[in-house]
């Protein structure tokens, strides 16, 4: 029986890390209790032994057990409307995920893109004031492709196009080269960032465990689901077009043409120092 480790409180755990995460903090000795703004009945939720899920609320209850140690899953930028929660619990470390986005997006052609690099960045910063202001540890992860269990919103969709024509369309080449990071390897970096002392008050970019262009990165994603690699390339004007109409179908509503555009950028990042102070060792793509 593993001994018992502490409290966490968990933001964001019915998210796709967040469903990798919960276990993994339970099999480490871990309570969680775990936050959600999903207004569901309890029976619906994930049960766990280990687990007890809240609703998120904007009124606290005054009469709570203290949770020192925190994970954030939610959009960085949404963290401000958790602060009063934390403190109410007696918060003395967060653990925030981010996103490299806030890097590979600033100088997109599309403007909602820049927009989330500059919400990314700016809600990095006010996290670190308040937490410095208030005496609280602070950790910031940020993945890069995140992808696994069928639900993300990058190689799902791209698996569900392939399923769906039957062929995948490309801008050129498309050898830019990608680093896609799997949901549970994310999460056990935030679980490990918990205790490390090394990542008090320091910022990670977690990268995956191999380095391949996008054109073979959906070569693999036709072999997964069966089907022989059928790639359409289209001239930048086309593909436009395309995305246009593609948007109106829901599992394509995110697609825009700067994706395209960035078919062919190299969007890769080191992790050595997560290896380094949170033993961080990601999967290959698969």
């Amino acid at each position: 029986m593993t001994a018992f480790t502490g409290r966490v409180g968990v933001i964001g755990a019915t998210s796709l890390t967040g469903e990798c995460l919960l276990p993994l903090l339970v099999e480490a000795g871990w309570d969680v209790a775990a936050f959600t703004r999903r207004t569901i009945l309890a029976r619906q939720l994930p049960a766990s032994q280990g687990v007890v899920w809240h609703h998120l609320t904007i009124r606290h209850s005054h009469d709570v057990e203290p949770i020192t140690k925190w994970i954030c899953l939610a959009p960085i930028w949404v963290l401000p409307e958790y602060l009063s929660l934390f403190l109410h619990y007696g918060v003395k470390h967060i653990v925030a995920l981010s996103s490299t986005s806030r890097f590979t997006k600033g100088s997109s052609s599309d403007t909602a893109e820049k927009q989330l690099a500059a919400k990314l960045a700016e809600g990095e910063q006010l996290f670190i004031d308040w937490a410095e202001k208030n005496q609280v540890i602070w950790t910031i992860l940020r993945p890069t492709l995140i992808y696994g269990l069928g639900r993300d919103k990058n190689i799902s969709v791209i698996a569900r196009f392939i399923k769906r024509f039957s062929f995948f369309p490309l801008l050129g080449e498309a050898r830019g080269l990608r680093q896609p990071v799997h949901a549970q390897d994310a999460a056990l970096c935030c679980r490990t960032a918990l205790s490390a002392e090394k990542a008090s008050n320091r910022a990670y970019n977690i990268s995956g465990g191999e380095i391949l262009t996008y054109r073979e990165m959906v070569g693999r994603v036709f072999s997964a689901i069966g089907k022989k690699p059928r790639f359409v390339t289209f001239p930048l004007w086309l593909f436009r077009l395309a995305v246009f109409f593609l948007r109106l179908i829901p599992p394509f509503k995110h697609w825009s043409a700067a994706m395209a555009e960035r078919m062919n950028s190299d969007i890769v990042f080191d992790h050595q120092d997560a290896s380094r102070d949170l033993d961080f060792s990601p999967r290959p793509f698969s």
